[in-house]
C-alpha cells in the first residue's frame, strides 16, 4: 500500500449506548401511532354515534358546538310535547268515535315515540336538562280528553292538538333558522316534518274550527 493512502474506514458499529437511543425511539415511535391510532378510532366512534342518533340524515360534524337558549328550550319543548301527546293519541282509539280521529292519533302516537327517543338521546348527548312531566297547562288538555266521549271528543280532540301543533310548528322554523348546532338543526328538520304531517291528519278531521286558525295566528304573528 501507497505511504501517503489512508485505508478505507469501515462502517462504525453501534456501541450499547447507541443501540439503546435507537431502541427507545423506536419505543416512542410505536406508543405515538398507538395513541394516535386510539384517538382516530374515538373520534369515528363519537361521529358514528351522533349519525346514529341523528335519525340518518347525514353527517354531523364532530366535536363540540354551541348550544344556545333556544336550542335548550327547543329540546324541553319536544319533550313535554311528546308527555301529553303520547297519551292524547291513545285516548283517541278509545274515547274518539270518528275513524279520521282515530287515524290523526296513530300518527300522534308514532309520530312523537319517535321525536322523544330522538330528544332524550340528544339531550344527554349534549347535557340538556329535559322535564319527565308535561306543563299543567298540557296536563289539563289530558284530563279534559280523559272526560270525553264520542263527538265531543273529536271535537276537543282536533282543536286542542291543531292549536297546539301550529305554535310549535313556528317555533321549530325559528330553531331551525338560528341555531349553530348540526344535532338540533336535524332534530328541528324531523320535528318539523312530524309536526306537518299531524297538522295535516288533523284537518283531515273536518273538525278544526275556524276560531283555532285565529288563535294560532294571533300567537304566531310577530309583536
Amino acid at each position: 500500500m501507497h505511504p501517503n493512502r489512508r485505508a478505507p474506514r469501515r462502517p462504525a458499529v453501534p456501541g450499547p449506548a447507541i443501540a439503546a437511543v435507537a431502541a427507545s425511539c423506536a419505543a416512542l415511535l410505536a406508543l405515538f401511532l398507538l395513541v394516535r391510532g386510539g384517538n382516530d378510532e374515538a373520534q369515528a366512534g363519537q361521529a358514528a354515534s351522533v349519525v346514529r342518533q341523528d335519525g340518518g340524515y347525514g353527517n354531523v360534524a364532530a366535536g363540540p358546538q354551541p348550544v344556545t337558549e333556544i336550542d335548550r328550550t327547543f329540546l324541553v319543548k319536544v319533550r313535554q310535547a311528546g308527555l301529553w301527546e303520547i297519551p292524547a293519541g291513545r285516548l283517541a282509539q278509545t274515547n274518539g268515535s270518528s275513524e279520521a280521529v282515530k287515524r290523526a292519533g296513530l300518527h300522534l302516537l308514532d309520530g312523537h315515540s319517535k321525536l322523544d327517543q330522538l330528544v332524550r338521546e340528544d339531550a344527554k348527548i349534549l347535557g340538556v336538562e329535559i322535564p319527565n312531566e308535561a306543563t299543567e297547562e298540557q296536563q289539563g288538555f289530558v284530563r279534559q280528553l280523559e272526560a270525553a266521549r264520542g263527538a265531543e271528543f273529536d271535537r276537543i280532540f282536533a282543536n286542542i292538538l291543531r292549536s297546539s301543533h301550529g305554535k310549535i310548528f313556528a317555533t321549530i322554523a325559528e330553531v331551525r333558522a338560528a341555531t349553530q348546532n348540526d344535532l338540533i338543526r336535524r332534530h328541528a328538520r324531523q320535528a318539523n316534518d312530524t309536526v306537518l304531517d299531524h297538522m295535516e291528519v288533523l284537518e283531515d278531521t273536518g273538525l278544526v274550527e275556524g276560531k283555532t286558525f285565529a288563535e294560532v295566528e294571533a300567537a304566531v304573528t310577530p309583536k
